[in-house]
């Protein structure tokens, strides 16, 4: 009793006010000493390998990685009955399996996480990511090295961004650590790679095309992993690159986001724009699965660095992204810091691209070796071209090719909504050829991939 009575007393003071003294509260110190915690350690990089086109000997081993094929494509299916089931009525329809915790997800039984790929569609997604994720960090830190301050400063960049670039850089170090523990120790390694561009504006222009095939191709495996444990890691690591993006583009002197929804894309479409850029690898590198489609030239791919981008014929340097060119660009036609040139947000007077706009597409043949090595073969099972699809947000428009001659044909750009005031082709979108205009949904896109004949990057905005 004597016990309970002091307590009690205590705590009787501590709910007094104001009428007794309070302690002192001391200054802050700086100088407290804080034991560091463990920290994994980083995959080992190297900041700037040599870069160039291939010129070793022939591969002995080409094509995609493949075993036995069950089947030419993968069969559309109704939905399934069960998903419709559930009532959506705002009340719970099972018990509750602890307190404030709804009956249903995935991974919510309490197990402990398992941060490891759990199928062969796991494997072969995170490893073409954590190719992405090796030529960005090469591709970043390759920038500041090959392009002088002066370049940077003469573009409208400062010291500043350069540490920004730097920074993003550096953040592919954490990004490839993570994708190759999930992996293990066969994940790929750091590749050499063989860039297009020729100057600071042509070098962000196909930066802010390949954060975007980096960003896309994610967002369009990452809800079908097996392993949702690693989903929920890569899902962190990509909403960072879709930032990064978002910068290219502000440094390009582009409308940050000009889209409501961003867009994914099948990992064959991911990979078909990433290996062009993948000039040899380790011996043993681990193969991947993935399709490679022909490249799709747009003739008239709008050009950012003009004031009037949507003007223009055959301003590309010819590669798989339709990287933008300068070379024909005269004085008082190109951006400057008043009209297109870098900032945090431009809204251009004239668009880059427009509704009822005519666009010239060329398509090469199938068969040609790419990639690592050149050690992957371009392949197509689609028929006769007969569309454009425009992959963007969360629709895919087809327009009907125009005047088909050999491997060349016309389209028209569509006018067409994702929600009403929004335009759906808007940013850097993804542009295929088809044989037909299969209707295809986010979550099922890779349905199209037997119909596509060529692919492509389309600078819509």
């Amino acid at each position: 009793m004597v016990s309970y009575k002091v307590l009690a007393g205590v705590g009787l003071l501590a709910c007094v006010p104001d009428a007794f003294a309070i302690p002192v509260v001391s200054e802050p110190s700086t100088t407290v000493f804080s034991e560091p915690t463990f920290t994994p350690s980083a995959v080992p990089i190297t900041n700037v390998t040599s870069h160039g086109p291939y010129t070793g000997p022939a591969p002995t081993t080409t094509g995609a990685l493949s075993t036995s094929v069950l089947a030419p494509s993968i069969p559309a299916r109704p939905p399934e009955p069960y998903k419709f089931a559930y009532p959506a009525d705002g009340k719970l329809h099972a018990p509750e399996p602890a307190p404030y915790t709804p009956a249903g997800g995935l991974g919510t039984n309490g197990s402990e996480p398992v941060y490891r790929v759990q199928s062969d569609f796991d494997y072969q997604s995170i490893a073409l990511a954590l190719y992405q994720e090796y030529i960005e960090l090469d591709l970043f830190h390759h920038g500041l090295v090959k392009y002088s301050e002066q370049d940077f400063e003469d573009y409208g960049l400062t010291a500043e961004d350069r540490f920004l670039l730097q920074f993003m850089g550096d953040q592919e170090v954490g990004h490839a650590t993570v994708l190759t523990n999930m992996l293990g120790p066969e994940a790929p390694v750091q590749c050499t790679y063989n860039y297009p561009d020729t100057n600071l504006h042509e070098y962000i222009d196909f930066s802010q095309k390949l954060t975007r095939w980096g960003e896309a191709g994610v967002y369009g495996f990452l809800n079908h992993l097996d392993s949702r444990e690693s989903a929920q890691i890569l899902l962190q690591s990509i909403t960072t690159e879709a930032r990064q993006q978002v910068i290219f583009r502000q440094f390009e002197g582009l409308f940050p986001m000009p889209e409501w929804f961003q867009v994914g894309v099948p990992q064959s479409w991911a990979w078909t724009l990433l290996a062009p850029y993948i000039s040899s690898c380790p011996a043993n590198q681990t193969r991947l699965i993935w399709q490679n489609f022909p490249k799709l030239n747009v003739l008239n791919q709008p050009n950012p660095a003009r004031t009037n981008g949507s003007a223009v014929y055959n301003e590309t340097l010819g590669d798989y992204a339709n990287t933008l060119s300068t070379a024909d660009i005269n004085a008082g036609e190109g951006c400057n810091n008043s009209t297109c040139g870098p900032a945090i947000t431009h809204n251009r007077s004239i668009p880059l691209s427009y509704p009822g706009r005519q666009v010239f597409l060329s398509w090469e043949d199938p068969g040609l070796a790419v990639g690592p090595n050149n050690s992957y073969v371009t392949d197509t099972t689609a028929g006769a071209p007969q569309f454009a699809a425009w992959v963007t947000q969360l629709n895919v428009t087809y327009t009907p090719l125009q005047n088909i001659s050999g491997n060349t044909a016309y389209t028209i750009q569509p006018n067409t909504s994702t929600i009403e005031g929004d335009p759906a082709v808007n940013g850097t979108i993804f542009l295929a050829i088809t044989d037909c205009d299969l209707y295809v949904t986010p979550f099922n896109l890779t349905q199209i991939n037997p119909h596509v004949r060529a692919l492509t990057i389309y600078q819509a905005g």
